[in-house]
């Protein structure tokens, strides 16, 4: 199972700020640690070339983060701070989700062990989103295979208000998303389809939920891949994701929906999307938990 990571993911961010860059080195150390990768799983990515982000984002918006000339307005709706890093780490996590889905393609499942940059919209990013690695992704695989039908499940506690502007008009992408309702974005826009739980949902009433709607939608849409934005801002002990959701509740999530995929043979691309857990350890082991359940099931499923 290859996994695209790179050393310059985590970004020098000010002391106490809210996002846990820490997450990606951690979850791939405990992946490593674990014995769930071997370190040849784990290929290392450079910065995606210019026209792949070109073909969904603003060139003026593309070159101001290149240049470290976000202004003050800009880098607070971003939540991130404009550094002469900031352009090279967005773009190489796109070529991570880039990878990622073109190995889910070839191999049936594929890792960026980073991504799910779902705020992010044409000429502005939000919500610690730069760059739309998702979008960008799919508009690659429709240069190489027009035809080609994705579906975005995003799990996230947050909905994909960047992806679904960016992707919303186009009838070969689906856009799922399940989230709170009354949470942030406070703007959100349509998906193709949203469902919106209550604030503090409960375990057992998320997962029927989510069970019952995204079935219904893989069968109608038929993807030939499957993007998931996994999220692990669910947790009932989460800062910003108002859910509340144990540990097994998450496990069962992963569980259900990869054994769902990987048993039918839907490729599948998995981002790891937001979490901020009140124990920072604790958000890359719950990534850490996703990327062991695919590679378990891939195994289990292995020449079937």
């Amino acid at each position: 199972m290859r996994c695209f990571y790179s050393e310059s993911l985590e970004l020098d961010l000010p002391s106490g700020h809210p996002f846990p860059m820490e997450k990606f080195r951690v979850s791939k150390e405990m992946l490593l640690q674990g014995g769930i990768l071997r370190p040849e799983e784990i290929i290392e990515v450079k910065a995606v070339d210019f026209h792949h982000i070109l073909r969904v984002h603003d060139r003026a918006y593309i070159e101001k983060v290149q240049s470290n000339l976000l202004g003050r307005k800009e880098q607070i709706l971003l939540g991130l701070p404009a550094s002469p890093n900031l352009f090279a780490r967005s773009a190489t996590e796109v070529e991570a989700t880039r990878l990622a889905c073109n190995a889910a393609l070839t191999d049936g499942v594929g890792v960026c062990l980073a991504g799910g940059t779902h705020h992010a919209f044409r000429g502005h990013g939000e919500g610690y989103c730069v760059f739309n690695d998702i979008a960008i992704a799919i508009r690659d695989l429709q240069d190489k295979r027009p035809g080609i039908k994705v579906m975005v499940v995003d799990t996230d506690a947050h909905q994909g208000n960047g992806t679904a502007s960016l992707l919303g008009d186009d009838p070969r992408v689906f856009t799922y998303s399940i989230h709170v309702g009354r949470n942030y974005p406070t703007k959100k826009v349509a998906s193709t389809l949203d469902v919106e739980t209550v604030r503090y949902v409960e375990g057992e009433m998320y997962l029927q939920e989510l069970f019952r709607t995204l079935a219904d939608s893989l069968d109608k849409f038929s993807p030939d891949l499957v993007i998931w934005i996994s999220g692990a801002d669910n947790h009932r002990n989460d800062r910003f994701g108002q859910m509340h959701l144990s540990l097994n509740d998450i496990q069962r999530r992963d569980e259900v929906l990869l054994r769902a995929m990987i048993k039918n043979r839907i490729p599948v691309a998995i981002l790891y999307g937001g979490g901020y857990n009140r124990q920072p350890e604790f958000t890359a082991k719950l990534h850490r938990n996703t990327i062991a359940t695919a590679k378990r099931l891939a195994a289990e499923y292995r020449g079937l």
